[in-house]
């Protein structure tokens, strides 16, 4: 802006005799003599540059979107013209589920649960940059059905969610399509993954060719699991059920407990009775408990993990499940209807949840090591898309789907479906979360005003951060994308 100047009018007196000569004279002296006395000659003011503007400082856990076509890998098949290209993405990420992208824990390598190309894409990642690349031919991709240039699977149908083991040595897929939990080793030095043979690399509830009988394993959507690297946990959807695994550290093969041990559910003959377990789309895991996020209970249910058998048992006083539409034997809370994505807080001392229904992040307050849950109070436990009372507001926030936590902590970022966009919160020491100020808050497509413009995330579904911290990956069911953004740390 131009700064508007002022001028004074100064009024001078006429006077009708003249000045003498000698006050005409003294008014010269001083005129020379004070700039003199102040250093020398009167010097005209040296003309000054404009300063360039400085950016200002992006907060912390603030995302930029990588430039150009190492932004965003979208499948061959629908290339764009800023988006590099990769095999095997087709329906990346779809909505059944909030975990279809995991990150190994040494960084390297990055894999994608594409339910159209009934495939799991394989990337491996630059630890400098967070660039991915696909290995070519069936290093690069596993599938059933899928690019012929990819590795055959069994039971791949409909994938949407995987894990990697804590020790790296294995990954984990759950497909709805099958009913089924595929089983894979991991090679560490390029991440290529191998299915287990027959009986042991494909477990389903139904009866499909080479995979075993789970029992309540219907329609899984999330697999998570144990730090310890001992349990598998899938969450089955439609069996409104929690299964569990035992693993083999050696092999990675998995066994399901006999008995009710092997799974708590609402309604399934052989299993543990559970509560609050209708239509489970969330999982998170720790080495004392299991949250879920159960979207027709409006729920979250809290499950007691025993860590040496890894068995589930849920408490019948009314704390072992948390709802938001009043249910018999349950405490009530607020604003989770559509329960969907958990997430665990380094240290495990908060809970996080998002929810399709109420379009929102809340927030609960963990027991160490107990492990129950207690909605944080006020405006702390529940951000909430367009407006709420008593919550905060989120914005861009519509159909909240994938959830993650930076290992310092520091954030929390969500992957909202409905308006494709990727919100980035931050976390203050108790806990609480609040949306980063300005457009540092949301990146999303043009047509959602307020965030920072990003690409191809159109149905944005599922997102994880790296284990160092410097990245953050998505999945975009609608742009059949992955992309990769830089964190500020």
């Amino acid at each position: 802006m131009r700064a508007a100047r002022s001028t004074r009018h100064m009024r001078s007196s006429t006077h009708h005799h003249s000045s003498s000569p000698l006050l005409i004279g003294l008014a010269l002296l001083v005129a020379l003599v004070l700039p003199a006395a102040a250093g020398g000659a009167a010097k005209p003011e040296a003309k000054t540059s404009p300063q360039p503007k400085s950016k200002p400082a992006q907060p912390r856990g603030a995302l930029h979107q990588l430039a150009g076509a190492a932004g965003c890998l979208v499948d061959r098949s629908a290339p764009s013209g800023k988006c590099g290209t990769a095999r095997a993405l087709k329906g990346a990420g779809v909505g059944f589920g909030s975990r279809a992208i995991a990150v190994s824990p040494d960084g390297r390598n990055v894999y994608v649960a594409s339910s159209k190309s009934n495939a799991i894409a394989v990337f491996r990642r630059d630890k400098k940059t967070g660039e991915l690349t696909q290995p070519k031919g069936p290093a690069g991709c596993v599938a059933t059905q899928g690019p012929s240039s990819c590795a055959a699977a069994v039971g791949l149908v409909g994938p949407n969610s995987v894990a990697v083991s804590p020790d790296g040595r294995s990954v984990y897929v759950a497909s709805r399509g099958a009913s089924s939990l595929t089983v894979f080793a991991r090679n560490p030095k390029n991440g290529a993954l191998t299915q287990l043979p027959a009986g042991f690399g494909c477990i389903s509830g139904l009866p499909v060719p080479d995979c075993s009988n789970g029992r309540a394993l219907i329609d899984p959507d999330v697999v998570v699991i144990s730090p310890d690297g001992l349990n598998v946990y899938v969450g089955a959807f439609a069996g409104n059920a929690v299964v569990t695994f035992n693993r083999d550290p050696s092999s990675g093969a998995l066994a399901q407990p006999s008995g009710t041990t092997g799974c708590i559910a609402e309604a399934v003959s052989g299993c543990a009775v559970g509560i609050g377990l209708r239509a489970i789309e969330g999982l998170a895991v720790t080495s004392t408990g299991v949250y879920t996020g159960s979207a027709s209970s409006n729920a979250v249910a809290v499950l007691a993990r025993n860590p040496t058998t890894g068995a589930l048992a849920q408490a019948t006083d009314g704390s072992g499940c948390l709802v938001s539409t009043p249910l018999t034997g349950c405490t009530n809370g607020y604003e989770f209807k559509g329960a969907n994505a958990v997430a665990v807080s380094p240290g495990g001392k908060d809970v996080y949840v998002t929810s399709l229904l109420s379009n929102s992040v809340t927030s609960f307050t963990r027991a160490i090591p107990a492990g129950g849950l207690t909605q944080k109070t006020g405006t702390a436990g529940c951000l909430v898309w367009l407006r709420a009372v008593g919550c905060s507001f989120g914005q861009a926030l519509s159909a909240p789907e994938g959830l993650a936590v930076s290992p310092d902590g520091a954030n929390v970022y969500v992957a909202a479906f409905a308006t494709g966009a990727i919100v980035a919160l931050s976390r203050n020491k108790s806990g609480e979360v609040a949306q980063l100020e300005g457009r540092a808050g949301c990146l999303a497509p043009k047509s959602v005003p307020g965030c920072t413009r990003a690409q191809a995330l159109r149905g944005a579904g599922s997102i994880v951060v790296s284990p160092d911290g410097r990245n953050v990956y998505s999945t975009s069911f609608a742009s059949n994308a992955v992309d990769i953004f830089r964190r500020n740390k």
